[in-house]
């Protein structure tokens, strides 16, 4: 029973399955025949934002499409849209005839108004109406409308980062910072058109998202807003008071701070005029200097400085000063009496008001206000006036002093320059003869005319008179006396015929403060008196240095020279006696002098009247010739070691010794032995290094140059004289070079031997044979490369042959004279090479 209930629900399941297929195959069947017309896109409902273009396509499915008449398309208000017009302007609707039979609905940009249902309608064989419809809604799309992409809040301030958006439907808003997500918090609240950052800090710069997302059509668009903090001016640095010189450049500063650098401008306040366009004036905008080429006093105002950048602005305001550079306008020589108060005024104006002081023409120091420290007899007042800017400077001298005439400079100073000028204290004084006390007599003898000159110092000047023993000469009429010039100078011209103008006569001065006298005398002068005495001090074979010690003298009658008379011992006529004479600060040395012989000797002395009276007579013998006299070095030590001194050569490699020629001890010298060697000091002992010694003589010089020297270091250096006799004692001296930065070692040239150079020469020779040998092989196919490779190429019957006419050679050829190939020998003697007759070189030799 329940087999049979499966089959007959079988059997129904299969029939419902075939009635089915009948069913959807009928239904098929009937829609390919029925006549329709399709829209695409095929969706009911077109969602499209407004502002974008649309094509809407409406065919028909008809089996024949020959049949389809009246196709056109119908607004939302069933008004017919007609086809697009010829032209270029296109009406925001229109159809248009695509391929295959179809017709588009173009809409070039969408509204909000062309919202609603279009119907596409057609005639189909003239008996049926075709129609069908699609529905366009329509919404706003994504719209920024205040979102700028950069964007600048201002440092402490709140801020809306602005982002307003449109769209229909109503959009949603969040915002990221830097990618993160930004939630509302006590810093950042999220607003319908914008995000509010509190109290924006530089730390807030960064990039921000703003995203808008419609849920409806899915549509999300995000936005990048860069966001820096700008930070307000402020001025930094701009003094109060400005002070700029008349005449003078002059720059001002005016500092400021901000984000971004703020630009900065000046204006002169009374005519509100931006000095950057007014002459002598220049701006930089950046820095804020402001210069003046050069100031006037309309330069004279209050300037504004003002700094504005794009979170603000800030001005702030100075006064510009200008300095009047001072200027001397009254300063007058003054003439005072010696004993008595002197006082000079200095007057100035300019702006400030100067300050004057004055110093002593000459010197450096500036008498200070008030009373001198250094003498209280001086003291400066300063008085001044703001107001008209002028001042006054009266330096005092109280008691004054001959010392206080000279030249005074005013000095007056503000802070635009300082002005000077110069003025004459003149200190008036009696005659004064001070400046005579210590001149010595005036000398006549035999009748000789003297001049008396009398010169006294006063101011005014003083005139001058002269008496003699109590009478006014000029009353006298004495022609033996006469008298030039009355004051301030006076000269008395006596002409002593006897002795008694051989006396005192005074020379009176008088002016308006005083008189003064001076006594001046006339003496007769006499020769020297008698040698004192005269010693030997150095003795040689042909030479005797003698010590003198001269007569008494009177002031103003020195001795002018000693002289000498001597002779041999054995010649008693002193008329055929040698003189010699000396001035008083030379060496008083005899020469000439023969060795071994005793001499008489007796001096003298001169002054201006004459030789005195010969005496101190002596005699001295001259000892036997012998060596010379120990040379002098003529080197002053600049550098004293504790033993002995040091001469300092000013180079490092070189030294040139100088010496006086010494006496010769009766035989004349011949040559200078020099010993140098280089040592040190140790333990105040000279040690030498022997093995560095140089030892040298020279002739006919009194000098040497040392070379090859070392520097910096010590030498010791022995000089002889030598003669007939022998050598001298030697004179040392210390010479120390300096450190050697004045070296220029130059390396020693190296010498090629002969041998060298001659191997050189041959072995150029044979290179240039070579060379010729073988351009002759490439070019003509000649020389000895070009025999050695035709032999390589020959046949060995050619090389028999040759072989037989080898051996039938009784002698070798012979090379006539003058051919080129004649035997020769090349030498080279370091200028030339020379070429010669001798052995061959080599077989194919061209040489």
């Amino acid at each position: 029973m329940g087999q049979l209930q499966r089959q007959r629900v079988a059997r129904l399941a299969t029939l419902l399955y075939v009635m089915l297929c009948s069913c959807l195959t009928i239904e098929l069947c009937s829609a390919q025949q029925e006549p329709r017309l399709q829209i695409y896109p095929t969706q009911e409902v077109q969602r499209k934002p407004v502002g974008k273009s649309l094509i809407l396509t409406c065919r028909p499915n008809v089996p024949d499409q020959a049949l389809v008449t009246d196709l056109q398309w119908k607004d939302n208000m069933n008004n017919t849209i007609l086809p697009k017009p010829t032209g270029r302007n296109h009406p925001p609707m229109y159809t248009e005839t695509l391929p295959g039979e179809s017709l588009g609905l173009m809409i070039t940009a969408l509204t909000s108004e062309m919202g609603g249902k279009y119907y596409c309608t057609a005639s189909y064989a003239n008996t049926e109406i075709l129609q069908t419809s699609v529905t366009i809604k329509t919404y706003v799309a994504i719209t920024w409308t205040n979102a700028p992409e950069n964007q600048f809040p201002i440092l402490g301030s709140d801020y809306v980062v602005k982002c307003e958006v449109k769209a229909d439907p109503n959009p949603t808003i969040d915002w990221l910072r830097n990618g993160d997500p930004i939630r509302t918090d006590a810093k950042y609240v999220v607003q319908t058109h914008g995000l509010l950052i509190r109290n924006v800090a530089e730390t807030d710069d960064g990039i921000y998202t703003c995203r808008a997302a419609v849920i409806e059509t899915g549509e999300l668009l995000e936005r990048t807003i860069r966001v820096e903090v700008y930070i307000a001016p402020v001025i930094t640095h701009l003094p109060a008071q400005l002070e700029a010189v008349e005449g003078k450049p002059f720059a001002a500063n005016c500092t400021a701070i901000g984000k971004p650098v703020p630009e900065i401008s000046w204006i002169k306040q009374s005519v509100q005029l931006n000095v950057a366009t007014a002459d002598r004036f220049t701006v930089n905008a950046q820095t804020g200097l402001m210069t003046i080429s050069s100031v006037t006093q309309e330069d004279y105002d209050t300037y504004t400085c003002i700094a504005r950048n794009g979170a603000g602005v800030v001005d702030q305001k100075t006064k510009l000063n200008v300095l009047v550079r001072p200027s001397i306008y009254e300063l007058y020589n003054v003439t005072g009496v010696s004993g008595k108060e002197i006082a000079i005024t200095c007057r100035s104006k300019g702006r400030p008001a100067p300050a004057i002081s004055f110093r002593r023409w000459g010197t450096e120091q500036q008498y200070t206000p008030g009373i001198q420290m250094d003498d209280e007899r001086i003291t400066l007042e300063q008085y001044f006036d703001d107001e008209r800017g002028e001042s006054t400077g009266t330096l005092r001298i109280a008691r004054s002093q001959r010392t206080d005439d000279g030249l005074y400079q005013c000095i007056a100073s503000n802070k635009g320059d300082t002005a000077y000028k110069t003025g004459h204290i003149a200190v008036e004084f009696p005659p004064d003869f001070s400046h005579m006390k210590e001149l010595p007599p005036v000398f006549s003898w035999e009748q000789r005319i003297a001049n008396l000159s009398c010169l006294a110092m006063g101011i005014p000047n003083a005139t001058i008179e002269w008496r003699w023993n109590g009478r006014n000469i000029k009353d006298m009429y004495d022609t033996n006396l006469k008298i030039e010039g009355t004051g301030p100078r006076s000269d008395l011209i006596v002409h002593p015929v006897t002795r008694q103008y051989y006396s005192a006569y005074k020379c009176i001065a008088t002016n308006i403060h005083g008189t003064a006298e001076h006594d001046m005398q006339l003496k007769e002068a006499r020769v020297p008196d008698f040698v004192a005495a005269a010693v030997p001090r150095q003795l040689t074979a042909t030479t005797i240095t003698f010590d003198i010690r001269g007569p008494p003298t009177e002031l103003g009658l020195p001795i002018l020279a000693y002289s000498v008379q001597y002779k041999e011992v054995n010649n008693p006529d002193w008329s055929t006696a040698l003189n010699r004479s000396w001035s008083p600060d030379s060496p008083y040395i005899v020469e000439g002098l023969r060795p071994q012989t005793m001499y008489s000797f007796r001096f003298a002395a001169r002054n201006q009247v004459g030789l005195g009276n010969w005496g101190v007579n002596q005699q001295q013998s001259t000892p036997r010739r012998s060596a010379p006299e120990e040379p002098k070095p003529l080197h002053r030590p600049e550098q004293n070691d504790k033993e002995e001194p040091v001469v300092v050569s000013p180079y490092s490699d070189h030294f040139e010794l100088r010496w006086g020629v010494p006496a010769d001890n009766g035989e004349p010298i011949d040559r200078y032995q020099i010993k140098y060697c280089p040592g040190v000091k140790m333990a105040g002992t000279w040690h030498e290094l022997e093995d560095r010694c140089n030892t040298v003589e020279v002739v006919e010089t009194t000098s040497y140059q040392m070379t090859d020297l070392s520097g910096n270091t010590y030498y010791r250096i022995e000089l002889k004289a030598h003669n007939a006799i022998g050598y001298s004692s030697p004179a040392s001296i210390i010479m120390k070079t300096t450190r050697g930065n004045d070296v220029i070692q130059v390396a020693e040239r190296q010498v090629l031997s002969s041998a060298a150079i001659v191997g050189i020469a041959v072995g150029g020779v044979l290179l240039l044979l070579f060379i010729v040998d073988l351009l002759c092989c490439i070019t003509v196919h000649m020389g000895v490369m070009a025999a050695m490779c035709r032999k390589a190429k020959r046949s060995p019957s050619e090389i028999d042959d040759e072989a037989k006419l080898g051996r039938d050679e009784k002698e070798p050829l012979r090379t006539p004279t003058g051919s080129l190939k004649q035997n020769s020998t090349i030498e080279f003697d370091g200028r030339f090479v020379h070429s010669r007759s001798g052995e061959i070189i080599g077989k194919n030799s061209a040489v």
